[in-house]
């Protein structure tokens, strides 16, 4: 795949400075709201490290990625869940990749990069069920020499981090209403939407 059509600056990290922000994947996932039972997608899953203690939680994991590498790595990191799918795609045409609605869309470290965010918000709105819910996990605007990692300044530049306000502006009107913002790390919030409604484009 051509690597232009990637979201930028979203590169998945080294899973050592991943593990050192989220020692414990599987709190931030039941912090934002996943419980047993629920159908769920992680969206731009990466190397699968939310993916998989998904899928010990969820009864059924959709993970979905553009970059065939990564999602390769998500299916070895499932492979032995007979619950999980993957997906290789754009997440913008989430609707038309996945078969029948879900309970919750998770993305982490993504939605600031994301061409067309209103557009991506909308196609998660169509994904889920009635009282679904989408979580965003994203870095606090926050200079990098702040956000150090293993004793490196890490994840994008200031410009392009986003506030909770900032995405909860572009989420709303797709037809979402802001549940609760939590902390999820030292630099990281979770912004946790519900769906309200039909979007407003």
């Amino acid at each position: 795949m051509n690597k232009d059509k990637f979201f930028p600056a979203t590169i998945m990290p080294d899973k050592d400075w991943w593990h050192a922000l989220w020692p414990n994947p599987e709190m931030v996932i039941r912090d934002v709201g996943i419980a047993a039972g629920m159908r769920t997608v992680d969206l731009c899953c990466g190397d699968g490290y939310f993916t998989r203690p998904m899928c010990e939680l969820s009864s059924q994991v959709y993970g979905l990625d553009l970059d065939a590498d990564l999602l390769g790595q998500t299916e070895t990191a499932c492979c032995t869940y007979s619950n999980f799918q993957s997906i290789l795609g754009d997440a913008r045409d989430l609707p038309q990749l996945i078969d029948g609605l879900v309970d919750f869309v998770f993305m982490a470290n993504t939605f600031h990069g994301v061409p067309e965010q209103d557009r991506l918000s909308r196609a998660i709105n169509e994904t889920l069920n009635e009282a679904g819910r989408f979580a965003v996990i994203n870095w606090y605007r926050r200079p990098r020499e702040e956000t150090t990692v293993l004793d490196q300044p890490r994840g994008p530049d200031k410009e392009l981090r986003m506030q909770p306000e900032d995405v909860q502006q572009i989420v709303e009107p797709a037809g979402f209403m802001l549940e609760k913002i939590i902390d999820v790390g030292p630099y990281h919030y979770g912004a946790v939407f519900i769906k309200s409604g039909k979007s407003q484009g």
